[in-house]
């Protein structure tokens, strides 16, 4: 790899697209890394809340879920797989 290269990936089902500005030969902090390229890539998808749907929620202050809650919760995301 050298300045000027193009790098195209798919991370989780995303297309990432960059141009390479600057090498370093070290580990450097997210922010000194962020700025040895140019994102090139296209805004994610659109989160669909649709078929998005909490599971197991409890209200606040309840605590933590009893050994009867724990069970009735394994057994209905049993069924969603």
């Amino acid at each position: 790899m050298k300045v000027g290269d193009r790098v195209e990936a798919r991370v989780n089902k995303r297309e990432r697209i960059v141009d390479i500005t600057q090498l370093v030969t070290k580990r450097v902090d997210a922010k000194t890394a962020a700025a040895c390229f140019e994102d090139h890539s296209p805004p994610p998808p659109e989160r669909d809340d649709v078929f998005y749907t909490p599971f197991a929620v409890r209200d606040p202050g309840t605590g933590r879920p009893t050994k009867r809650d724990r069970r009735q919760t394994d057994r209905v995301r049993d069924r969603r797989r």
